[in-house]
């Protein structure tokens, strides 16, 4: 088999570390490629704002993508960035979402992730990862932009339940995912992790079947099912090691680095 074409890489439970770091394998396997012109698109849930240690790890191609697949960011050779090409959530629908969430899960709260920061009602909690000065009121006050991402939280002793709820209420007016327990992440509709990396590989000239995946949570499945070629984290989910081509060794074990040496030949 021909090596693939392009690189498509989750970040949390994928390429980053428990500890959240990068290791210097997994980076000089990534510089590696990108001497060799091969992009490798880091596409993750995680907001802009978290992104600020790890812009440098991406190569000459420029492109990563966010929040699920809500933005594609370009990145310049000094980590300096450029957002682009945002498909969010529009007010007036996302305060309906945020009505039909709360008919079915009253117990729930709520953040509001765009381009310019995030804003939450009283109810969701602060955490030392929110924007200093983040503000919080009445999110029909605050909401005045698309948003990336619409948060649902609640420490819900059955996460399961809590998230069937969350999924119900929003059905297909929107595209709902989690990541961790207590959380939902609510994407406007049709957007996903794949349908981001889509348009991002088409410009890079690379068909679904010459790109290699890699991911480990249930948001990641979308983007598995459009590579040729995918991966589950041997630390990923049940369902996502269920339903990849392959599975790699544990984030903590370099595993994406493991197996793009071994693609490669490094």
């Amino acid at each position: 088999m021909s090596a693939p074409r392009l690189v498509a890489t989750d970040l949390d439970g994928t390429l980053v570390r428990d500890d959240g770091s990068v290791s210097a394998t997994t980076r000089a396997v990534l510089a590696a490629l990108d001497e060799r012109e091969v992009p490798v698109v880091i596409v993750t849930a995680r907001p802009i704002r978290w992104m600020d240690d790890l812009w440098p790890i991406v190569g000459r191609h420029g492109l990563a993508i966010v929040s699920n697949g809500a933005a594609v960011v370009e990145v310049r050779e000094d980590a300096a960035h450029t957002v682009r090409d945002v498909r969010g959530i529009e007010v007036e629908a996302g305060l309906a979402l945020v009505d039909a969430i709360r008919e079915a899960a009253p117990e729930a709260a709520f953040a509001v992730e765009c381009v310019s920061g995030l804003v939450r009602d009283p109810a969701y909690v602060e955490t030392e990862s929110f924007p200093a000065g983040s503000p919080v009121g009445d999110l029909g006050e605050l909401w005045a932009e698309p948003a990336l991402k619409l948060l649902v939280k609640h420490d819900a002793p059955d996460p399961d339940d809590f998230r069937r709820r969350v999924a119900e209420a929003v059905g297909e007016q929107a595209v709902a995912t989690w990541t961790v327990d207590g959380l939902v992440e609510i994407s406007a509709t049709g957007v996903t992790k794949a349908t981001a990396l889509a348009r991002v590989a088409e410009e890079l000239g690379v068909a679904p079947e010459d790109a290699v995946a890699f991911g480990d949570m249930p948001n990641d499945l979308p983007m598995l099912t459009w590579a040729g070629t995918s991966y589950a984290m041997a630390n990923g989910h049940p369902d996502v090691r269920e339903a990849a081509d392959h599975v790699a060794p544990a984030n903590d074990d370099d595993g994406v680095a493991q197996v793009l040496a071994g693609l490669f030949n490094l």
